[in-house]
């Protein structure tokens, strides 16, 4: 990762609801999860989701596709895992031993995330 694409993703990030979002996506695993499904977990209009998800998308932290008439987002997880990368790449002096895993999500599992009342 080079450093404007590290900066489009960290201020795409830094901003209460698209963190949250970011983080619920990631939670979900590789499938996604359904832009309606992701509105009432967190309590967001569909219209300022919409908005977040756009922003998420041109930083490259969420790809979305469509199923029948629901959109699906999922996290990147090369861009999230290449941004780790960028942060830490002079970890300790440039020993990578102390450089925090990547992630790599299991394929096929789903997380049920609770609708807060």
């Amino acid at each position: 990762m080079k450093k404007p694409q590290a900066i489009a993703a960290l201020a795409a990030l830094a901003q209460d609801n698209r963190l949250d979002t970011y983080r619920l996506l990631v939670q979900a695993g590789p499938d996604g999860m359904p832009a309606g499904e992701v509105a009432a977990a967190l309590g967001l209009p569909p219209n300022t989701l919409t908005f977040h998800f756009d922003r998420l998308r041109e930083a490259g932290l969420v790809t979305v596709r469509r199923e029948g008439r629901s959109m699906i987002y999922a996290a990147q997880f090369d861009t999230m895992n290449a941004l780790l990368g960028y942060l830490t790449e002079n970890c300790c002096g440039g020993d990578q031993s102390c450089a925090p895993a990547v992630c790599e999500p299991a394929r096929g599992k789903r997380v049920k995330t609770k609708v807060s009342a």
